[in-house]
């Protein structure tokens, strides 16, 4: 697959090709590689003129092998959607990063998040509050994600790095570039302690319009936000109205009626968000509900019909499967599995005829597809 992955990053380099694009031509070309050999005609139907121009002079001038080397020389792993490693909680976004770019490593599943953001503007008040709130996740072993912005966010992962615990900073411009370049020390803690996380390609420099889009994949890494300053009207509140839409739980840190920078924050209670009267009671209801909700998952899962290897070999007798087909149908389960990985478990099948058997699975009632680019048993 690493030669997929190659193509894959050429495709995500493309300027104006985004996630809805690269679903599209996944779904007519396959893979990555299929849809660098298309030809013109063909790639008309499916882009836009500008598009359509600039994936043509890509391919005029881009080294597949040589570029994938400069990203593992700049020790940047890529995870592009649907592959192992994404993180299942993006999957879910109406619009998930369509790879993401990491030095270090991703946020673990299997431990709480919080996103700890507010104003690049603080108060002395705020400071102390990030800092504490900092230091008290971190001794309880939740992670921290944040936006390494100047103001609160990057005080409460400084000091989520000097209590030892994890923090990851997701940027608006590529994972290589520190941004803001005042925070170049916390930017390797952080590498150290965690990982910077971005969807933009190694090199992409920060502009304005690109970090109201990445707000979105910090509440999406979180089980919860806290917010610690904001103005009624900030970017701070863009990532709560995005965390709100991805279900996660808003809690808001109440501020004084004449300060201008707790407005957001006491509008957010008023409004129903959770309020935080005490750190350690806020820390032990995030704990508590982690553990409900990781024991809930196991549950379902438990509850899952899961088929008995006997039960499978009758199946695929009655089914009269073709020698693929018993391959890839033995790979499938109630639990879905992306494209990727059923390929990565048949080397021997090429992707095409993966796909193939996938649709025709779905056709005949044998499988099910969930989302785009994962199928299992019906």
């Amino acid at each position: 697959m690493k030669d997929e992955l190659k193509y894959i990053y050429w495709l995500n380099s493309v300027e104006g090709i985004g996630f809805k694009s690269m679903m599209v031509l996944k779904k007519y070309g396959g893979s990555a590689s299929n849809i660098y050999n298309m030809t013109e005609n063909d790639l008309r139907w499916f882009l836009g003129k500008r598009q359509l121009t600039e994936m043509v002079n890509s391919r005029n001038v881009w080294d597949i092998d040589g570029e994938f080397e400069k990203l593992m020389q700049n020790k940047i792993s890529f995870y592009p959607y649907g592959f192992a490693g994404y993180p299942e909680k993006l999957n879910g976004l109406a619009a998930p990063p369509a790879a993401l770019f990491v030095k270090g490593e991703l946020p673990r599943p299997d431990t709480p998040a919080v996103a700890v953001i507010g104003t690049r503007k603080n108060s002395g008040y705020g400071s102390a509050m990030a800092k504490e709130l900092g230091v008290k996740l971190a001794e309880s072993g939740i992670s921290v994600v944040s936006g390494m912005a100047r103001g609160i966010d990057g005080i409460g992962q400084r000091a989520v790095c000097e209590a030892g615990g994890k923090t990851f900073a997701v940027l608006g411009c590529g994972a290589d570039v520190v941004y803001p370049p005042e925070n170049r020390r916390l930017y390797e803690q952080i590498i150290r302690q965690g990982g910077i996380i971005s969807e933009y390609s190694p090199g992409t420099r920060p502009k304005a319009g690109l970090f109201p889009a990445r707000n979105r994949i910090i509440s999406g890494l979180s089980d919860v936000i806290v917010v610690i300053e904001a103005k009624e009207k900030s970017g701070t509140m863009i990532t709560v109205d995005m965390a709100l839409e991805q279900g996660r739980e808003v809690y808001a840190m109440p501020g004084r009626l004449v300060d201008g920078l707790s407005c957001g924050c006491n509008r957010l209670i008023k409004q129903g968000a959770g309020l935080i009267v005490s750190i350690e009671e806020f820390i032990e209801e995030i704990l508590a509900t982690f553990k409900e909700k990781l024991t809930r998952e196991i549950i379902d899962i438990k509850k899952q019909p899961a088929q008995t290897v006997k039960e499978k070999a009758n199946i695929e007798k009655t089914l009269s499967l073709t020698a693929e087909e018993k391959q890839i149908y033995s790979c499938l389960d109630y639990i879905p599995r992306s494209l990727e990985q059923l390929s990565v478990s048949n080397p021997t099948i090429s992707y095409e005829n993966l796909l193939k058997i996938l649709i025709t699975f779905c056709l005949k009632g044998i499988a099910s597809q969930m989302g785009a680019g994962y199928y299992c048993l019906k």
